[in-house]
């Protein structure tokens, strides 16, 4: 069923008070594809229909891509691992449906929105392998990370293995935690420059002994951008009856990802990354079997009804910006628009192409992220010998509109994570420009 007749579907099932309640602003509540976004968006789709295979895309489509996206002219960001602009058939619909709320903001016009929240979860779920029922859309991955580590039961004698590369959302907030309900947090170092996947895994094996109760870990971390081999660490904790978090901040949207492929417990992404979606809106997946014992962080109005909605009952957050919930759904259509296969093949060859040239054209290069594209994804961070990272950074942005960022401490360096807004022609700029900065 198509992202679009699945729509439909759930509007009929939900029928009767939603549909009564908007009927004197349907025109303006529910079109959604109107304006130049919505003209993209065709535009995109219908090339992409005569495409034979998801590895067919050129340069031009690329570009038609990028349209979708108000970008300053000139303006060369490489940022996503941060923060991403949402194309305009997104930002039409959070407009769209802010602009109806303001208008009336009664308890009748605003029942629709609880239709379009059950139909951004239910395209959420298809996208990324998991029953609706799995799925609750909450702020950020900080909070869907906060509602994991309050959520568990964890007291003296049990361990939590970290690694070291985690998001301090991960990581520190286990600390603030453990202090409190006095666990032990224990975290994990991977070598530098990894070659190969079991020097990866290995320490994880390592560090699990008969008291550990989780293992969390970074998809793909922020810092280095070293990508963990997810499925075989989830198995690994699983075999040993140890449950298993993702933090998917850097592949949400970047990746494929099938959280049920993966055998994770817990996956978390914010909407504003890689998804490129509305801001103020995030996932977390909980595997149904662990939704029960995992203790939500917020409880408030309708929780009698919630609890009994398997992962809805982490939504229960109280005023939410509806209109940035419901937009989740149209980003999952923008994404197959494209074709999720298209997308993820794509950030990989744009980092791929990145690090080749900055190899092969910058002297002095050293890379923290690992060149085999088995070992990372989109997030590149490398320093140049004899270049200030935070000075060069800097003049990046000022000199060349070139949007990056800057690391420090062990990941000395600069990050730049080119999205599928940017072109090929981009990156050879952005390299070019490197060279002659070092």
């Amino acid at each position: 069923m198509s992202i679009r007749s699945r729509r439909r579907f759930i509007r009929q099932v939900v029928g009767g008070v939603v549909a009564s309640a908007s009927l004197p602003i349907s025109a303006s509540a529910w079109s959604g594809r109107r304006g130049e976004g919505s003209r993209l968006l065709a535009d995109i789709t219908d090339v992409t229909r005569g495409l034979p295979t998801y590895q067919v895309a050129d340069e031009h489509f690329w570009r038609l891509v990028k349209r979708s996206f108000s970008l300053r002219p000139g303006l060369i960001l490489m940022n996503a691992a941060n923060l991403c602009p949402s194309p305009a058939s997104v930002q039409e619909r959070v407009f769209e449906l802010t602009r109806d709320v303001d208008r009336d903001a009664s308890f009748q016009n605003r029942a629709k929105l609880g239709g379009l929240r059950t139909d951004a979860r239910e395209a959420l779920a298809a996208f990324m392998g998991a029953d609706s029922g799995e799925i609750a859309i909450v702020r950020n991955t900080s909070a869907a990370n906060a509602t994991v580590v309050n959520g568990m039961e964890l007291g003296p004698g049990d361990e939590v293995v970290l690694w070291d590369q985690n998001h301090p959302t991960n990581s520190v907030a286990w600390d603030v935690r453990a202090e409190r309900m006095g666990f032990t947090v224990k975290r994990v170092s991977t070598p530098p420059s990894p070659r190969t996947a079991e020097v990866l895994v290995r320490p994880f094996l390592d560090a699990f002994t008969s008291r550990t109760r989780l293992v969390s870990f970074s998809h793909v971390s922020n810092v280095s951008g070293v990508a963990l081999p997810a499925a075989e660490l989830c198995r690994a904790a699983r075999d040993r009856g140890v449950m298993s978090m993702i933090d998917g901040a850097q592949t949400f949207g970047a990746m494929l990802v099938d959280v049920h492929a993966l055998g994770c417990d817990f996956y978390t992404g914010s909407a504003h990354k890689w998804f490129v979606g509305p801001k103020e809106a995030g996932l977390l997946y909980v595997r149904t079997e662990a939704i029960d014992g995992l203790w939500p962080t917020h409880v408030g109005v309708g929780w009698e009804r919630a609890r009994s909605a398997g992962a809805q009952k982490f939504e229960n957050l109280g005023q939410r910006d509806d209109a940035a919930v419901a937009a989740v759904g149209d980003t999952v259509e923008f994404h197959e628009a494209i074709g999720r296969e298209r997308a993820h093949e794509r950030v990989k060859a744009l980092a791929g192409a990145l690090k080749a040239q900055l190899r092969d054209g910058v002297a002095g290069v050293h890379f923290h992220t690992p060149l085999d594209p088995e070992l990372s994804h989109g997030v590149v961070v490398f320093r140049v010998a004899g270049l200030d990272s935070r000075q060069a950074f800097g003049r990046l942005y000022a000199d060349h509109a070139i949007g990056g960022a800057a690391m420090g401490g062990d990941f000395e360096g600069i990050r730049l994570c080119p999205h599928i807004y940017n072109t090929m022609d981009e990156v050879e700029r952005v390299v070019r420009v490197i060279a002659s900065m070092a």
